[in-house]
């Protein structure tokens, strides 16, 4: 038996339905707003081949520039910062660079392979890639095309003794070929994997060491 106190709830959002039927929406329209992504894998034909002498290295990824660790797009014009309207990311841009990094590293054919925290595996290296800048830079002024800017500074160390075994900065400026945000984003993309490539590299070069 249904309660009485349900049914005169039910009979009122029915009435309210059928009223609000026939009515304009008082309530503000807003722009919706478009979401872009970055960093996705591309199709390969074939799996890169592993060497046999694999060698995992331990990621404990690291800090990420904080204004622009969300999911809004950051841009910066002389000392003025400023997000882009009415546009955002998928996901904060953190999580998106560092799915981006492991995939880089996955398609990659050299002999390291990243280790996540709480995967059972013995590692004698680990690694750290610190986001300093990761923006959009207006430096011909707010109506020209931008530069994007991704600056990555990955330190290398030994786990026994913490240890270090090489640091370095990366830093790639990709101009967009529009003031456009789509334009603007494929320039984000364009500059990720191009520090992400010079990271593995380096990795590669310095872990078996």
């Amino acid at each position: 038996m249904i309660r009485p106190s349900v049914l005169l709830r039910a009979g009122g959002v029915a009435i309210l339905a059928a009223a609000l039927s026939g009515c304009i929406s008082l309530l503000p329209k807003s722009k919706p707003v478009q979401l872009y992504t970055f960093g996705e894998p591309t199709v390969a034909a074939s799996p890169p081949a592993r060497p046999a002498n694999t060698l995992g290295v331990f990621w404990g990824h690291g800090d990420f520039q904080r204004e622009s660790s969300s999911d809004r797009l950051l841009t910066v014009t002389g000392d003025h910062a400023a997000y882009i309207a009415d546009t955002r990311w998928v996901a904060p841009a953190q999580v998106l660079f560092e799915q981006a990094a492991d995939v880089a590293f996955e398609q990659a054919a050299g002999h390291v392979r990243l280790v996540a925290r709480g995967t059972p595996s013995a590692t004698d290296v680990s690694l750290r890639l610190d986001v300093r800048n990761f923006e959009a830079r207006y430096e011909a002024g707010d109506k020209a095309a931008p530069t994007v800017l991704v600056r990555v500074h990955a330190i290398m160390t030994h786990d026994r003794d913490r240890s270090l075994i090489s640091e370095q900065i990366f830093e790639v400026r990709e101009p967009a070929s529009d003031n456009r945000v789509a334009a603007i984003v494929g320039a984000y993309d364009r500059a990720l994997r191009k520090v992400l490539g010079q990271v593995v590299s380096w990795t590669n070069t310095n872990a078996a060491t």
